[in-house]
């Protein structure tokens, strides 16, 4: 009779341990999707995974030194790697629900339980310390399923540290290339401000000796007023981006000192776009969202475990005893060993439509995933179109630039013969600020534009963020 007891007990364990390693819920698959073979401004896509590293992106040294400071500093890169160890730690705790979980009591009691204490009977002594175990084996794939939603989770949050990483980078890259795009048109603004202080005067002794009319040293006036009042703009948007590169790099607003100028700069000389399928492959965001769409898919698993019994073994291991000092005798030892089974039998439909929730939530994970293929795509395309556009509207600009530096002395040496009137000169003169002003503008926007695809390519990834 005991080897039948012995031989259901072994019986009743396999079954228990094959059944813990069924696990439901729909296993995770890739999404398919549609990519191009090329992209539109390009006549043939090279095969291109890596990018290079963006010490060899960006050549100037004092911008290295501000991306290799914002990336040891800034504060939402460590916001980032506390989300991973916070991540990790949920892993952790996904983990341990996997194995049998101990725990230790103990009690003290003293009184009497018949009612008539204190006025008749004597109080009993009672005390007891236990160690329980506790493993649940039948659990359909549950704490495996969660388990591999909180690895999926871990993925997301160190792929979801690359984004930012990459990000900041070129964050940082854009707001350097701004500063010297307004200390470019601060210098701009005050050359011109000293060229027409010192036009203003010469048209003021012409007024004064009866030569000119009123209307040009009216017109030189409002010349000069209008330069003079570019510069504290200039000054102000030099400070503001200052302070704004400043906090990007971990550090009180200062001024940033700079021994480059824009004009010194160059754009990258290329940058291997790759294959648009490789998009998938580089860019952390995306990486991230399917990542974020595998632990979603898991917990589909977690959620139809739930509506199954689960099978617990117990066990409790410890010593009772009326007398402190006899707790360590034989008789004080006390022990058990059970099963239990608990599941669900009618809730009106609470863990069927758990189960219909989690399916949405991943549904809504598919789609987010397929949005952010969509948008990277549009945003590579629109990154090539708008370097190739820049590229030939500066080539006009300087044209322009030119040909106006030119008229501005030409109208200033006719109207200085007599020739023309001093409208010539003021359009000549106003024409070549402006152009200057939106060549500076043009020549940070070209920058931007290859730090941009840098990113939206996905650029390339440091060490590993907790190290």
């Amino acid at each position: 009779m005991k080897h039948i007891k012995s031989a259901n007990l072994i019986l009743l364990l396999i079954s228990a341990f094959i059944l813990s390693n069924c696990m439901v819920g729909p296993n995770f698959q890739k999404v398919e999707t549609e990519t191009p073979e090329t992209y539109r401004t390009m006549d043939h896509a090279v095969d291109s995974v890596n990018l290079p590293d963006y010490n060899a992106i960006f050549k100037d040294t004092i911008l290295l030194a501000l991306i290799d400071s914002a990336l040891k500093n800034n504060f939402d890169l460590q916001i980032a790697v506390s989300r991973i160890n916070e991540a990790r730690a949920y892993l952790g705790m996904a983990e341990s629900d996997l194995m049998p979980s101990i725990s230790v009591g103990g009690n003290g009691a003293f009184g009497n339980t018949l009612g008539s204490f204190p006025t008749g009977q004597s109080a009993d002594a009672w005390f007891s310390a236990s160690a329980n175990v506790n493993w649940e084996l039948i659990f359909w794939g549950k704490y495996r399923r969660a388990s591999e939603a909180a690895q999926a989770e871990l993925a997301a949050t160190e792929y979801g540290y690359r984004a930012i990483e990459l990000s900041l980078i070129a964050q940082v890259a854009n707001t350097y290339y701004s500063l010297l795009d307004y200390k470019k048109r601060l210098i701009v603004a005050e050359r011109t401000l000293k060229t027409r202080t010192e036009f203003l005067n010469i048209i003021q002794q012409r007024y004064d000796k009866g030569i000119v009319p009123e209307i040009d040293l009216n017109q030189a006036q409002v010349q000069e007023a209008t330069a003079a009042a570019s510069i504290p703009v200039y000054t102000r948007s030099v400070a503001f981006t200052e302070n704004a590169l400043s906090v990007l790099i971990g550090e009180n607003p200062q001024e940033i000192v700079t021994s480059y100028t824009i004009d010194d700069l160059v754009a990258p000389d290329s940058i291997p776009v790759g294959l648009p399928s490789q998009l998938l492959e580089r860019r952390p965001d995306i990486l991230e969202a399917e990542q974020l769409f595998k632990a979603q898919n898991a917990r589909i698993g977690v959620a139809q475990a739930m509506r199954f019994p689960s099978i617990s073994l117990t066990g409790l291991l410890g010593l009772a005893s009326t007398d402190l000092s006899a707790f360590n005798a034989n008789d004080a030892l006390m022990g058990s060993v059970g099963a239990g089974l608990f599941g669900p039998i009618f809730q009106f439909g609470k863990n069927k439509r758990r189960v219909d929730a989690e399916r949405e939530r991943t549904e809504q994970m598919r789609l987010n995933y397929e949005k952010a293929v969509l948008s990277a795509f549009r945003e590579t395309e629109d990154a090539l179109i708008n370097i190739h556009t820049l590229e030939q509207e500066i080539v006009e600009i300087e044209k322009q630039l030119k040909a106006s530096s030119n008229a501005s002395l030409l109208s200033r040496q006719r109207y200085d013969g007599g020739i023309t009137s001093y409208l010539e000169v003021l359009d000549a003169e106003r024409t070549l600020f402006q152009i200057e002003l939106y060549y500076s503008e043009l020549q940070n926007r070209r920058l931007t534009a290859y730090t941009d695809l840098y990113k939206i390519l996905g650029g390339s990834w440091p060490e590993k963020p907790t190290e």
